[in-house]
């Protein structure tokens, strides 16, 4: 049952370390590269969404500037990042033209998530990517953010990008197998758990630290970063990177890595934080229209339905939306703040460019990012 989640997930994340991409610390592995870029159009074609998320930029860096080993200061670690980074996006773009398969550079932090209207517009861009059928590679901006540099090669990013585009699964490829019960280095008698689920902390004393110079993410923050994914009700899977055929073989079911499970599904995750730990901002009033299309078929909340905007509140922000006699239907994070909601409400999806100069989104609230009252 819990490998038909990976098997029916639609929506992956694939989370690739420095550990793997660097070839014995002599630069990017391209051959390694080619074929799991490989696989990937494999999963494409079968129909799934992909979103790579790389590290390698920093490990890249030192070679390129021939350095010998990792310094210690974190403004050469900035400056290796920024150089590496162009060979990391360079050797992407080409391996994925041989499928031609268009790539985008995306440079992340953890600021752009936690600010409401940055979060919503780095979701709005992602999924822009993805419906244009582009794979978006996301990347730590190390240049301008150091925490990731220090600690986490992009374990936690991996997740949060999983929260933030509803994933249905994080692929962490690594140089270990999975998580064992012991150090498979140290112990001969260590064997691969298969699954358990994401929230067990007793699984934290099992893990170890990254075994490479190159990476700093060990089994700790891969732990961590599903946990972080089981928020938003995305299960992960963590695997070795160099079997062969890995990832066309974990998006088949197949029982390879360990298999972390989230107590629940994507959307239902979404629902309960949105239901349960914002504030609304302001309120949406709507007309009997939309209260019937909210109330009996779940649709999103376009502008025309709203009668009047009461707060004040920026894109992003939590609102309520309620009838004619101030009874709260649903609650959702709008898209648009308020002056630019007082402008359009009443207004058709189709004259909103013409009234503000730039169409946002076609919804004032889409329907994932809304919860309905029962």
């Amino acid at each position: 049952m819990t490998r038909t989640i990976a098997k029916d997930a639609k929506r992956l994340v694939i989370k690739i370390g420095s550990a793997l991409l660097t070839n014995n610390g002599a630069g990017l592995d391209r051959a390694a590269i080619d074929g799991w870029v490989e696989q990937i159009n494999q999963l494409l074609m079968q129909g799934k969404e992909i979103i790579l998320v790389s590290s390698g930029s920093v490990a890249e860096g030192i070679v390129r500037l021939g350095w010998k080993t990792r310094p210690e200061s974190i403004h050469e670690l900035q400056a290796a990042a920024a150089v590496g980074q162009m060979g990391l996006i360079q050797t992407y773009e080409s391996s994925f033209q041989r499928f031609d398969r268009l790539t985008a550079q995306i440079l992340l932090d953890h600021d752009d998530l936690a600010s409401r209207q940055r979060y919503l517009n780095a979701r709005s861009a992602l999924q822009a990517l993805i419906n244009l059928n582009v794979i978006p590679i996301v990347n730590e901006n190390d240049t301008v953010v150091t925490d990731e540099i220090r600690f986490g090669d992009n374990d936690s990013l991996a997740a949060l990008v999983a929260n933030l585009i509803d994933a249905d699964l994080l692929v962490i490829l690594t140089d270990k197998d999975g998580l064992y019960t012991a150090n498979p280095d140290q112990d001969s008698n260590a064997t691969l758990i298969s699954e358990a689920m994401a929230k067990d902390t007793s699984l934290d004393a099992l893990a170890g630290d990254s075994s490479s110079g190159l990476g700093r993410g060990g089994m700790v923050t891969k732990l961590q970063a599903a946990r972080l994914a089981e928020r938003s009700g995305c299960s992960t899977v963590i695997v070795g990177g160099r079997n062969n055929n890995i990832l066309t073989a974990v998006a088949a079911g197949d029982n390879v890595g360990t298999f972390l499970t989230a107590s629940q599904q994507p959307l239902a995750a979404r629902k309960q934080w949105l239901a349960g730990h914002l504030q609304a901002k302001g309120q949406l009033q709507l007309d009997a229209g939309a209260v019937k299309v909210l109330s009996e078929q779940g649709r999103s909340l376009l502008a025309v339905g709203v009668t009047a905007v009461k707060g004040h509140f920026t894109r992003g922000d939590l609102v309520s939306c309620v009838d004619s006699q101030g009874q709260e239907i649903a609650r959702g994070l709008v898209n648009y703040n308020s002056e630019e909601a007082g402008r359009i409400k009443g207004k058709s999806t189709e004259s909103i460019a013409d009234i503000l100069g730039y169409l946002e989104d076609d919804e004032l609230i889409h329907r994932d990012n809304m919860v309905i009252n029962s």
